[in-house]
């Protein structure tokens, strides 16, 4: 006779969520680095702005604009 593992799904979904937020701040943190990094090697502000509108780092969230401005 086999033994099936029955998790809770508030457990497991604790589980994710925990995976996802930890996701987003590893995200967060390494979008921020790239931004910094292509401020410093831009030419001037329009250049920097373009390129990074062309990595898709121009928008970021209220809460991620926040923290930068701590930093």
């Amino acid at each position: 006779m086999t033994w099936a593992r029955h998790a809770t799904p508030t457990i497991e979904q604790g589980r994710f969520a925990e995976a996802r937020a930890s996701e987003r701040v590893h995200y967060a943190v390494q979008n921020r680095k790239a931004a910094r990094t292509v401020a410093y090697h831009s030419s001037n502000a329009q250049d920097c702005a373009d390129l990074l509108a062309m990595l898709g780092l121009d928008r970021l969230d209220e809460d991620q604009n926040a923290r930068s401005t701590e930093d």
